[in-house]
């Protein structure tokens, strides 16, 4: 027999048979089209969330935020986001096209060329985002609140964890601001050597559904600090909490133009923003498939320099010599973080034979104890998936089992 063997599909099997399996049920409660025979046998859980906790916050930006305002989009078309908890819509915000774009890539651009934002000193800008985190921290509530509401994620998860993060990694990137520089280099004969950093230009930037403020976090941090601009397209899926944070970092200081956030859809506004000529730099995070797309976008527009954070299967060994009770929590901790929506989830296990049995009883255990429902409940550790699609990929899993 093999020294170890793969376990990938433990907990997604055990999901059937317990309480966890009513997460699938948290999804629209069959109000989309196509999901209700799928969710009705769930019928527990669409008791347990008839009616769920109403949200503290109203929502104030739905807009694009484009040279400093929030406007409409040119088309003035909107789209729905919508509470994973329960399908009904929460706002309707404004689609961009290739046209805003334009638009928030010229305001971009104008505040690189002509603004004050890369000409300030270091020092100057770092406190604008050291104001920015002080705000973070200052409206934690809200900004969790519109997290857990438009993507599902505990709200605890939100305000206790992810929140701190985030003011943390901007005052970190506040830090750097001002210690960013070049260097002296020795060189031969009478000739002076130095290397000089200088802020590229105009970001475009494409952020995902799963993380979106601390995303949005990793994104508009080194590139504000370092003195460029940026044009950031959020999720379609998730876009409230980015137009919130937005319009803290503007009271904090930032210069129109400087910071502009579209939501849109990939195939539109994404793409717009990937092959745009007027972009100097681009960064993605998603899916491996689309990163490919990015990828080729931008290589056939200007060549701009691309970096690319795509998803993966992260594995999760277990050795002969390990704590059993320790891996589990572990193990169980790294597959189900986030609903499971994690790009670096723990989604492939293997354990040593020598206690695989042991292992997969107390795998089966944890799983069936898993605390599942209306996510701004206390004590819930997973609320509903974000949307359609990756509820339908875990009902798929689990049918091919049973």
């Amino acid at each position: 027999m093999a020294a170890a063997r793969r376990m990938s599909s433990l907990l997604s099997r055990s999901l059937s048979s317990s309480s966890s399996s009513s997460s699938a049920a948290l999804l629209f409660k069959g109000r989309i089209p196509g999901v209700g025979r799928l969710v009705s046998s769930y019928s527990t859980t669409a008791a347990a969330i008839e009616n769920p906790s109403t949200p503290s916050v109203k929502v104030n930006y739905s807009q694009l935020l484009i040279n400093g305002n929030f406007v409409d989009s040119a088309s003035g078309k909107t789209f729905p986001t919508y509470d994973p908890r329960t399908g009904d819509v929460i706002a309707h915000v404004a689609e961009a096209d290739a046209e805003d774009i334009d638009r928030a890539v010229s305001a971009a651009r104008k505040a690189f060329d002509e603004g004050p934002w890369p000409k300030m000193t270091a020092y100057e800008r770092s406190r604008v985002l050291f104001r920015f985190a002080d705000l973070l921290d200052q409206h934690t509530e809200e900004l969790a609140t519109l997290e857990t509401w438009d993507n599902g994620k505990p709200y605890e998860q939100a305000a206790k964890v992810e929140l701190p993060m985030i003011s943390r990694i901007i005052r970190y990137y506040a830090g750097w601001a001002d210690k960013i520089h070049g260097l002296t280099v020795p060189a031969d004969g009478s000739h002076h050597v130095q290397t000089l950093h200088e802020p590229i230009g105009v970001a475009g930037q494409i952020i995902p559904w799963n993380f979106p403020l601390l995303m949005f976090a990793w994104k508009i941090g080194p590139a504000l600090a370092c003195g460029n601009t940026v044009v950031l397209k959020t999720a379609e899926q998730t876009p409230l909490s980015a137009l919130y944070a937005s319009k803290l970092l503007h009271e904090a200081g930032l210069p129109p133009g400087v910071l502009n956030v579209v939501a849109g859809f990939g195939p539109i506004a994404g793409a717009a923003l990937a092959s745009h000529m007027e972009v100097d730099k681009l960064a993605f995070t998603g899916s491996t498939q689309t990163g490919k797309v990015v990828l080729e976008l931008a290589s056939k527009s200007n060549l701009k320099p691309v970096t690319l954070e795509l998803g993966g299967k992260s594995p999760f060994i277990v050795c002969k010599d390990a704590d059993v009770d320790k891996a589990v929590e572990l193990a169980h901790f790294a597959l189900f973080f986030n609903q499971g929506q994690c790009c670096c989830a723990g989604s492939r296990t293997y354990v040593h034979e020598s206690i695989y049995d042991e292992f997969i009883e107390k795998a089966k255990a944890r799983a069936l104890k898993r605390s599942v429902g209306d996510p701004f409940k206390a004590g819930i550790e997973q609320g509903p998936q974000v949307n359609r699609q990756p509820f339908l990929r875990v009902e798929l899993v689990m049918s091919s089992y049973f």
